[in-house]
């Protein structure tokens, strides 16, 4: 077995090329996991489904990725860190270009699980390969960086899904990936694939795989079914929960026991990993949760295009791309924990506002909450990752990065479908208490049916308006209850952040790390 290769820190016009690589394969993988949030009204109608069955294509893509996430590890020393990061960006490329030419709801879902699952590697690979790109005492900006792209491409999504659905179609979301994806390829390719240290044989856990699958999968099954089968009155619904119940305990069991685990489950028993880890993905189960309430709102009861239900979520990049790299300069010589604590703290006050929202709200309102949260987004991933970070030895980051970003991932997806079911929920009951103040009594809703049936219209139509402005007014409401909720929740989430210690940051790893550790430490470091 060769000795590992140690690669020292890009310089100059190399490391600028590498940076816009990595961050273009990375802001591509996390844009389409949003793109499609404002397209789904525009597909489900082209594909003959439902606005809520349109929802699986963020879910299927989102849920796909979390399980191959923990693949990357032994993909890694497999084929190699540059070939896979390339190779997943290749695939990628290839299946967006897939999903677009789906002639149904069944064969984009099925592309976008393709999808999904070749994109898992991206995320921790481009994490670690751009903070190798780095001197240690650049770690802070070089993670400022990469959180630009992971935070800001969710929210440049839908503003561009929107225009291109408006302007376009709703296929062209998935074939603008097509050239970004190969030049990030290219440049990656070029400046990287002499830092490889090339494959290596390494065990696979497979067992923890196939349980990663089955209890992950059942999970968000039993979500988004759940709401359509009556939930536990559905015999389906009882078997999935039971088997995802039943799957984790198991993964649990097999991963604390099994010498070389895909999910280095052990990692949580660290202070700083569980409490940031936790937060970071709570918090973005909330954020990534109302990036998909908002713009459905906006378009279905509101009566906003794609293109103006994005532009309500666009002003979020105006500090963030600003903040982010004053906040990265700052990790080290400010307690993350008090970063963190800001970031969750403004987070909660664009919720409260959200929660005020009405029928009548005009858009520069909308837009005020939005620009607070480019401020918050600033302050929010940077110092969470460092706080997950701290205390680690460079040879547990890989698996740390893995293991983080699982959690991250799988809770965008849980959430958005929880955020689904109780939406509607939330908007039936809010329908039935607005219905028992409609009635002959009412002296607004005797005005409203004397001007209706003045305009000529019959009682079934006059029925069919008036039944929509109480929908309007029910899910409006139900919105509001869900921002309302969001911000109670995300203060709550500065307790768990003050659990973990201000210890100060270990070095990052470096790209030749992962096959480092597995041929020194044996097969138990092979794992993310």
């Amino acid at each position: 077995m060769r000795p590992p290769a140690a690669f020292a820190p890009l310089t100059g016009g190399e490391r600028v090329l590498g940076t816009i690589a990595l961050a273009s394969a990375t802001f591509m993988n996390v844009l389409d996991s949003s793109i499609a949030n404002v397209s789904i009204p525009a597909i489900a109608g082209d594909l003959g489904v439902s606005p809520s069955q349109g929802t699986w294509v963020i879910t299927s893509f989102t849920v796909a990725n979390a399980i191959s996430v923990p693949l990357t590890g032994w993909l890694t020393q497999r084929f190699g860190q540059v070939r896979l990061f390339v190779a997943s960006v290749l695939l990628f490329v290839l299946t967006s270009w897939l999903c677009g030419f789906a002639p149904n709801l069944e064969t984009l879902i099925v592309f976008r699980v393709i999808q999904g699952l070749v994109a898992g590697p991206m995320i921790p690979l481009s994490q670690t390969l751009l903070l190798a790109s780095y001197p240690p005492e650049l770690a802070g900006v070089a993670l400022s960086l990469w959180s630009m792209t992971t935070m800001v491409a969710p929210v440049v999504g839908p503003l561009l899904g929107g225009w291109i659905t408006d302007n376009l179609s709703w296929p062209w979301i998935f074939y603008i990936n097509v050239p970004v994806g190969l030049i990030a390829a290219l440049l990656t390719w070029s400046v990287y694939h002499k830092r490889d240290v090339g494959p290596r044989r390494v065990r696979l856990d497979v067992v923890g795989l196939a349980l990663v699958i089955i209890w992950v999968g059942a999970f968000q099954m039993t979500i988004d079914l759940g709401k359509e089968l009556d939930w536990f009155g559905s015999t389906l619904i009882v078997v999935l929960a039971t088997i995802s119940a039943v799957g984790f305990v198991l993964f649990l069991a097999w991963e604390l026991t099994d010498p070389a685990p895909i999910v280095n489950l052990k990692l949580f028993g660290r202070r700083n990993f569980l409490a940031g880890t936790l937060a970071l993905s709570l918090s973005y189960g909330l954020f990534f949760g109302n990036l998909v309430l908002m713009p459905l709102w906006l378009q279905q009861w509101m009566g906003y295009t794609a293109t103006w239900a994005g532009l309500s979520l666009a002003p979020v990049g105006i500090f963030a791309l600003t903040l982010s790299p004053l906040v990265g300069r700052q990790i080290g010589r400010i307690d993350s924990r008090l970063l963190a604590s800001i970031a969750f703290l403004l987070y909660g006050l664009v919720c409260w506002m959200r929660s005020d929202f009405t029928t009548q709200t005009p858009f520069e309102v909308v837009l005020l909450p939005t620009i607070v949260q480019g401020i918050a987004v600033a302050f929010f991933f940077v110092p969470l990752q460092a706080i997950i970070y701290n205390g680690l030895q460079p040879h547990e980051m890989p698996g740390a990065a893995g293991l983080s970003n699982f959690a991250r991932i799988s809770s965008g997806a849980f959430v958005t479908s929880i955020f689904g079911t109780v939406w509607e929920d939330r908007a039936n009951m809010h329908h039935a208490n607005l219905s028992e103040s409609i009635n002959r009594g009412n002296t607004a809703f005797e005005q409203s049916r004397a001007d209706l049936t003045a305009q000529g219209l019959s009682s079934d139509q006059i029925n069919a308006i008036i039944n929509r402005m109480v929908d309007t007014q029910a899910y409006t409401l139900a919105a509001d209850d869900l921002f309302y909720i969001s911000s109670i929740l995300y203060v709550a989430l500065i307790v768990i952040v003050w659990f973990a210690s201000p210890r100060t940051m270990v070095h990052p790893p470096q790209a030749s790390t992962p096959a480092r550790t597995a041929g020194e430490n044996g097969p138990t470091d092979a794992k993310v």
